[in-house]
C-alpha cells in the first residue's frame, strides 16, 4: 500500500487477484510535462502493465497514460511509451537477480504522488494458478465471515 499522505492516482486490483506478492519497492519515473499533468487528472490505467530490465534499467511498459487534454500535439505525448524506472543500481541489481533466479514477475500496483512526485509501487510477484485463486477467494470469504460472526455477537454477551 502507497504510504500515508500520498495521493493514489491509479491501482491496478487485478495484480492482487493474479499473482502472490512477494516483496514491494518503490520508484520514481521519469515523465513528461503532459504526463504528469496527466496522472493529476487520474487519466492512467495500469492493467496490463508490468517493469522490465533493458541494459541494466528497469522500464515500465503497457501503461496508458492518456494524453493531457490542454495540451497540443507538439508538446504531448504518447500514451503507451515505456517509462523509465528511477530506483538505486542495489535495488535493481537485487531485483534482475530475483526476477531471474526465482522466475519472479514485476508489476505495478499502484501509481501515486508523494510529496509532489509521482511514484510507482512495484511488486515482485508470483503467478497464481487457477485453483490458487479459488483458494485465496475462499480464504478472504472465511475471514470475512468471522468479522460478521464477532460483530454479531460482541464480547461478554453470550
Amino acid at each position: 500500500m502507497p504510504p500515508k499522505g500520498s495521493k493514489v492516482v491509479a491501482s491496478n486490483r487485478r495484480a492482487r487477484h493474479d499473482y502472490d506478492i512477494v516483496e514491494t519497492y518503490e520508484a520514481g519515473m521519469v515523465l513528461t510535462g503532459s504526463e504528469v499533468k496527466a496522472l493529476r487528472t487520474a487519466k492512467v490505467q495500469l492493467a496490463d502493465a508490468y517493469a522490465a530490465e533493458k541494459d541494466g534499467e528497469l522500464w515500465l511498459h503497457g501503461a496508458h497514460i492518456a494524453p493531457y487534454s490542454h495540451s497540443s500535439a507538439a508538446t504531448g505525448h504518447e500514451p503507451m511509451r515505456p517509462r523509465k524506472l528511477l530506483l538505486h543500481r542495489g535495488e535493481i541489481d537485487g531485483i534482475v537477480a530475483r526476477l531471474n533466479r526465482d522466475h519472479l514477475t514485476l508489476v505495478p500496483l499502484a501509481l501515486y504522488f508523494r510529496d509532489g512526485r509521482a511514484k510507482v509501487e512495484l511488486a515482485l510477484a508470483r503467478g497464481r494458478k487457477k485453483h490458487d485463486k479459488r483458494q485465496a477467494i475462499a480464504a478472504r470469504d472465511a475471514a470475512r465471515e468471522a468479522e460478521r460472526a464477532f460483530a454479531r455477537h460482541p464480547r461478554g454477551q453470550d
